[in-house]
């Protein structure tokens, strides 16, 4: 029984559908109350910044893998902790504190794995043709999300020994599809879909150029699901991504072959970011992407025109 934290997130969902296709259960754990989950597995309410609430969950089930996916560190800050005071303070206290809560239950569980989630962000500043995990990251980051991956990277990495646990890092990239943002300020993969949905145009500064490592949604889930269950590992980091840059120009080609007339051409010029090297998960898991620009323009648009509104 794998521990999804953040089980009813947006890649939390897909890892965990991922997870019951290769016939392994689940408990998916939520802070908040799910009225109608989207995937048929047991959601638990706990919050991950309460070691108490973590416990019971291991008194109701036999939780022998943790995928710690649950977002920690809130982005945009709210107003109450933007303020001269010590409200900064206190969100990176409960942000390190849920990730010391989880690897706590770990041990106590004595679980196989506990995967946690990082980001394609902790590269940034960083200049290589392709991102590989081995790579020298610096200390500074221009986004709270990522000074806060790579902070939990360096204390997993102490922590996997001197605590004798398996803890893998999972650097994940840009990631969109089905239950995505519908804006997000790193790539207009979404937006530009969106529009096509919609009948409408994209309010958007990005480029045809623009490139970044996409991954669909499924695929990102597929990907953790077998990393969280491969039988060994032989690193103790990974990036889940496509392995591939996609330029808008990609993107807007694939809708027009299903929506000839969307009105979400972009103008030339663009920045290309280097895409994640996922040599590493390939060889110990198998995987291979299943969605190429087509395929997953494809199903998000179905998607989309079937009512969903994300």
């Amino acid at each position: 029984m794998i521990l999804v934290t953040g089980g009813l997130g947006f890649i939390g969902t897909h890892t965990a559908r991922a997870l019951l296709d290769l016939g392994r259960p689940c408990v998916l754990a939520q802070r908040r109350p799910a009225s109608d989950p989207p995937v048929p597995a047991e959601i638990v309410q706990a919050d991950i910044a309460d070691l108490d609430s973590l416990r019971a969950i291991g008194r109701r089930h036999k939780i022998t893998g943790i995928l710690h996916l649950a977002g920690s560190m809130p982005w945009p800050p709210a107003p109450e902790q933007s303020g001269p005071d010590q409200q900064p303070i206190e969100a990176a206290r409960t942000a390190l504190g849920s990730l010391f809560n989880v690897l706590q239950v770990a041990q106590e569980w004595g679980v196989s794995r506990v995967g946690v989630a990082s980001t394609i962000g902790v590269y940034g500043g960083v200049s290589a043709d392709s991102y590989t995990e081995d790579l020298p990251l610096p200390m500074t980051s221009a986004h709270v999300i990522p000074a806060f991956k790579k902070i939990g990277e360096l204390l997993v990495d102490h922590l996997a020994d001197a605590a004798g646990l398996d803890i893998v890092n999972y650097r994940i990239g840009a990631i969109w599809g089905p239950r995505g943002h519908f804006v997000d300020r790193f790539f207009a993969a979404s937006q530009l879909v969106h529009a096509a949905a919609r009948g409408t145009r994209p309010e958007t500064n990005a480029r045809s150029g623009d490139a970044i490592d996409l991954c669909y949604a499924k695929d990102c889930g597929r990907a953790l699901a077998l990393l969280q269950t491969a039988d060994r590992l032989d690193h103790r980091t990974y990036n889940v991504s496509s392995g591939r840059a996609t330029t808008n120009a990609e993107i807007i080609a694939a809708i027009k072959k299903v929506v000839p007339d969307a009105a979400v051409d972009l103008p030339d010029g663009g920045e290309v970011f280097p895409p994640l090297d996922i040599t590493r998960l390939r060889k110990d898991t198998g995987y291979q992407p299943e969605f190429d620009t087509e395929r997953a323009v494809a199903d998000y648009l179905s998607w989309l025109r079937a009512g969903n509104q994300r």
